[in-house]
């Protein structure tokens, strides 16, 4: 009997622990949670090794900063060792928040992911206009057929940048004549998180023409997104007869309430300009061959600034004499004249008629002035009495022979 019972207990012993060694895997076997991005993912897209999770989700950037208001979207990784269907959520989102996953355009809620192949989806999250900025954290659950993972996410909510507008110019101020086209080089800088259009004013004086060219095309508006910078080229454009003297331009860039101005100063330094005529206006006058005659000239600066070291010179027909007295002007102040004389001299054999000089006077700054000046050429006088003699001669002689022999 006491064999039979040692014997039955022995079977009892062996069966419990057959049944306790059968029995301890089953009681390990659930899901596990592993949390992402602790640590470098697996570079392996192979077999997973034993030291590999069998399901993460990673992101390069699970930290970032956001303005109030603003929507950011996260690229999500997923990658496993066994094909298999994973569910997405997301935990601890705040109030008011909302959340979208999204693969190519659609809306989704699990994704396929297949060993060596990593699957992509997109988490877009919306926050709202009245969140107060701080620090937000909250995770993204992917749920495998026996496993999940966790990735956190935090985003940083930030005032938002009020709106504001920069100009700046290298070279505010430029100097040139009156027919200069003063061009200033700007930047144009969106500093705020806002898009903005932005309209472009001047306030030019009177005689002044502004343009804003951007891209070598003529603009009064430009489109400027959050942080964006833009070059333009400003362009203003004395009408000639501007006195010299310094002139400044207000540049106003306006976008909604963001504002930005400069003061341009274009330096007019002024510009001779010579007129050549007669004293009655009249650009022509008689000369005898052979003889010097004088003609009496002016000449007037008309522009804005004094003419100096001016010559004068003349292009003449062959033969001919022209010179001038003087032949060289010091100078002449903005809206004064200087008389001078041109002594012309047309040869001996010079026949008569109309023959054109032309007349010159090119200041030291400044472009030349030129007229053409008429001569009518006119023979001696003696020859002139001579000729008449000789004709009045001829007919005396004439006269006398009819008389004389006209009485046989």
């Amino acid at each position: 009997m006491r064999r039979w019972i040692s014997l039955m207990m022995a079977v009892l012993v062996v069966t419990l622990v057959s049944f306790s060694s059968f029995s301890l895997p089953i009681s390990l076997v659930g899901v596990n949670t592993v949390y992402a991005q602790e640590g470098t993912p697996p570079t392996d897209t192979g077999n997973v090794t034993e030291n590999d999770p069998g399901l993460t989700a990673f992101t390069s950037y699970p930290v970032q900063e956001v303005a109030v208001g603003d929507n950011v979207t996260f690229d999500v990784k997923l990658r496993a060792a066994t094909p298999q269907t994973v569910h997405l959520s997301v935990e601890n989102l705040p109030e008011g928040w909302t959340a979208v996953f999204k693969g190519g355009t659609k809306v989704i809620r699990a994704v396929y992911v297949d060993p060596g192949d990593d699957a992509s989806v997109q988490l877009r999250i919306e926050v709202p206009d009245e969140v107060e900025s701080g620090s937000y954290p909250f995770s993204v659950v992917v749920r495998g057929e026996d496993e999940q993972a966790k990735l956190p996410i935090e985003l940083i909510v930030a005032e938002r940048v009020p709106p504001s507008l920069s100009l700046d110019v290298e070279l505010p101020t430029l100097r040139g004549t009156a027919n200069t086209t003063f061009r200033y080089d700007a930047n144009l800088k969106n500093e705020g998180d806002e898009d903005l259009t932005v309209n472009l004013i001047a306030n030019a004086p009177a005689g002044f023409q502004v343009v804003f060219k951007l891209s070598g095309k003529e603009v009064t508006s430009v489109p400027l997104a959050a942080d964006e910078s833009k070059r333009l080229s400003i362009e203003i454009k004395a009408y000639e007869d501007v006195p010299a003297g310094t002139y400044a331009v207000d540049v106003v860039a306006q976008g909604g309430e963001a504002q930005a101005a400069v003061t341009l100063n274009a330096e007019v330094t002024g510009q001779p300009d010579l007129s050549l005529t007669a004293p009655d206006g009249r650009l022509s006058g008689e000369a005898y061959a052979g003889e010097e005659t004088t003609f009496q000239l002016m000449v007037r600066n008309t522009g804005s600034a004094p003419a100096r070291d001016i010559t004068l010179s003349a292009s003449q027909p062959s033969g001919w004499s022209v010179e001038f007295d003087p032949s060289e002007i010091t100078e002449v102040q903005a809206g004064q004249q200087v008389e001078v004389t041109a002594k012309v001299k047309p040869p001996s054999q010079a026949v008569a008629g109309d023959y054109m000089v032309t007349l010159r006077a090119r200041p030291e700054e400044g472009s030349t002035e030129s007229v053409e000046f008429r001569v009518t050429v006119r023979t001696s006088t003696v020859w002139g009495i001579v000729g008449v003699a000789l004709i009045a001669v001829a007919i005396a002689v004439v006269m006398a022979a009819v008389m004389r022999f006209g009485r046989r």
